[in-house]
């Protein structure tokens, strides 16, 4: 399973400050401490995953007496699971310090007593409710459901959700995914369930089901998988998916065709990727200042290069630690500041409502 995958999400909150294990920046004792254990292990972080090929490189220039272990980088949440209870009593390189998983492992991974706490120094800066109260899991950077579309074939690019209805975008409208299996599709539907002002949950993905329903009634669905090539190749004018495969989609395509990534006004749905430390990790003190490196300025900034939004964006927007070269290959940032993070109740009860009922509801066959 890739990461694309097992992309989950969870609900938003207000930041608020936190004090215990608080710091201005990594203690000598700590780097001292890392140093002398001289490596970090970690798996499933391809390099062209949220820009990490940078942000490992940026750690190794840093701390040059840490040697960085890389292990299967193509893994998936559930392989870095395993990676950790095979490898328990196991001090060698095969054992993972670190983790960077779908969110509903971060809670499954501190039940099994598989992850230690550390609270870096930005942790007032982790909202709330994406990151684990004592520390053992926490949010790192997250995307947010948006509209890839194919200028040359789509005259008036869509603002919102509502707008999909119209007749002008008849056969031009996908899903990244089949709604019955794709976890990106699943969230697609219960975002636009959202933007009907449905509470999120069942009552979301019905009222997203519902949506679609019309929308393939109306004629403007495609019941086709939509991915960059298939909307370069016109079959696919319009494809829900999240930002950043959509931004890195418009890379990849470089103007051929010329295409707008959107983020809508309303139903803007957010997902999650969590951290956390091996509580069987050979090297705890490398693992933690690992973990500085990536929620510091330079390693958020680091995601955000690779188009995920890091955890901190809104509170380094607002101290305006964004550069504006960065901002400017992004949506708006007003767009993500209204992201709404569902609970794991809440998109469980959502995958339900949609798995169950699309066939009966919308009856198109996306394959």
């Amino acid at each position: 399973m890739s990461k694309t995958q097992r992309l989950l999400s969870m609900t938003t909150a207000i930041v608020v400050a936190s004090t215990s294990f608080a710091f201005a920046e990594p203690s000598a004792e700590l780097i001292a401490a890392a140093k002398k254990e001289g490596m970090l292990t970690t798996v499933a972080l391809p390099h062209d995953w949220c820009g990490y090929g940078d942000v490992i490189a940026d750690f190794k220039k840093k701390y040059p007496e840490i040697t960085v272990n890389e292990l299967n980088p193509d893994a998936g949440s559930a392989d870095e699971v395993e990676a950790i209870k095979a490898n328990k009593d196991n001090k060698g390189p095969q054992a993972p310090d670190v983790v960077d998983v779908g969110l509903a492992f971060g809670p499954q991974m501190k039940k099994e007593g598989l992850l230690q706490p550390y609270k870096v120094s930005t942790w007032s800066e982790i909202p709330d409710n994406v990151k684990d109260a004592e520390g053992y899991w926490y949010g790192d950077y997250y995307g947010v459901m948006s509209l890839l579309v194919n200028k040359d074939l789509v005259k008036n690019t869509p603002k919102d959700w509502s707008d999909l209805k119209k007749p002008e975008y008849a056969g031009q409208v996908a899903l990244a995914g089949d709604p019955r299996a794709s976890n990106q599709a699943i969230l697609g539907v219960l975002a636009a369930g959202l933007a009907s002002g449905a509470k999120a949950g069942k009552e979301a993905g019905e009222a997203g089901l519902k949506y679609f329903g019309e929308l393939n009634k109306a004629g403007n669905f495609v019941p086709v998988i939509g991915k960059s090539g298939t909307l370069a190749q016109g079959a696919t004018p319009i494809v829900v998916m999240w930002d950043y495969n959509a931004l890195a989609a418009k890379d990849t395509l470089a103007g051929n065709p010329p295409v707008d990534v959107v983020v809508p006004a309303s139903g803007v749905l957010a997902g999650v990727y969590v951290q956390g430390i091996s509580a069987y990790a050979p090297h705890p003190n490398a693992a933690k200042l690992w973990m500085e490196h990536l929620y510091s300025d330079a390693g958020q900034l680091g995601w955000l290069k690779g188009y995920c939004h890091p955890i901190r964006f809104n509170a380094m927007a607002k101290a305006n630690k964004i550069p504006k070269d960065l901002l400017d290959k992004l949506p708006p940032a007003a767009a993500y500041e209204k992201a709404y993070f569902p609970t794991l109740e809440e998109v469980d009860a959502n995958k339900a409502a949609v798995t169950g009922a699309w066939d009966s509801v919308v009856g198109a066959n996306v394959k």
